[in-house]
């Protein structure tokens, strides 16, 4: 397990309108930045075991927790925590320390956010490396709308829609439990669960599986997360639909290089369709539920440096 303590110290810095609290290592290997972007519900922490292996590998790590997060602004608006003010501050990053465009790396939400950046600023990424969630289609149809239709009106991302604040409210009176139910490894793979999953979570009294981590680590999310409380993450689901339309005229292929990584445990689907959109993407997969870097850090890394190796980057 992984000693806070080892984990870099943070500064506030003023990108697009807000702060971000930023996580830097190796600033000695200036000029070859890897922009490490978590997901929900997590935090900067969240890439604990990659931040030294990269560093060792002579890149100059810089991990945010993204607005809404830590101690990262939360604005009051929804639409400020659109897929334009998100990949707003990925590139205020890069303006802050002075490189033209970087390697980013995302996990979950973070991952759409990279996905978002690709799509919305190519010219500002090198190179990208994805965990858990594919490039997601466009579609026809906004994306609420469709998960409604195929899931129904409980499951989480739409409940976080239809019912504003709801979620919000448990998630914030159990942080605790709601997380140390979350962090589970070998999540088994299957549909999503029926009925407000987060919400289950939040409330229920023997979790499922072996603990992702140890209770020093888990008490980092906790404290985080007791302090930001849950509705500027959330807000992040709020604005799908707006995205949505927001992506409507923008060219849906990403030119750039790419890694996907999968967890065969996993319940978010593959892309079928990947390679029509991230031509450019090599795809691998580790034996682990969702949170791929803190459930098998080893390989994660190895599996990230060996790409990055072949692309000429490390």
């Amino acid at each position: 397990m992984f000693d806070p303590a080892d984990f870099p110290t943070s500064t506030l810095i003023p990108v697009n309108g807000v702060e971000l609290e930023v996580f830097e290592a190796g600033r000695e290997h200036a000029g070859n930045p890897i922009v490490l972007c978590h997901g929900w519900p997590e935090h900067a922490f969240s890439w604990r075991y990659q931040v030294p292996a990269l560093v060792a590998a002579g890149y100059h790590v810089i991990v945010p927790n993204q607005r809404g997060y830590g101690n990262s602004s939360r604005p009051a608006a929804v639409s400020d925590y659109d897929i334009a003010h998100l990949s707003g501050d990925l590139v205020g990053l890069l303006d802050h320390f002075g490189y033209a465009d970087a390697t980013f790396v995302g996990h979950d939400w973070g991952a759409m956010v990279v996905w978002g950046l690709a799509l919305l600023h190519p010219g500002r990424v090198a190179r990208l490396i994805n965990l858990s969630l594919p490039y997601q289609e466009r579609g026809e149809v906004p994306w609420i709308a469709f998960m409604e239709a195929v899931f129904g009106g409980d499951f989480y991302f739409v409940h976080f829609n239809r019912q504003p604040g709801v979620a919000d409210a448990v998630l914030d009176a159990n942080v605790s439990r709601f997380l140390g139910n979350l962090y589970r490894k070998n999540v088994p793979p299957g549909p999503p669960a029926p009925g407000m999953m987060m919400i289950d979570l939040a409330r229920a009294e023997t979790p499922l599986g072996e603990a992702l981590m140890s209770e020093r680590e888990l008490a980092v999310f906790v404290s985080a997360f007791e302090a930001s409380g849950f509705t500027g993450s959330i807000n992040w689901y709020r604005n799908l639909d707006r995205n949505w339309h927001l992506l409507g005229d923008v060219d849906p292929v990403i030119e750039k290089p790419a890694l996907m990584i999968y967890g065969a445990r996993d319940t978010i689907a593959k892309a079928e369709r990947l390679a029509d959109f991230v031509p450019g993407v090599e795809v691998a997969e580790l034996d682990c539920g969702h949170w791929i870097q803190q459930e098998r850090p080893e390989e994660t890394n190895r599996a990230i440096l060996e790409w990055l190796g072949r692309q000429g980057a490390a």
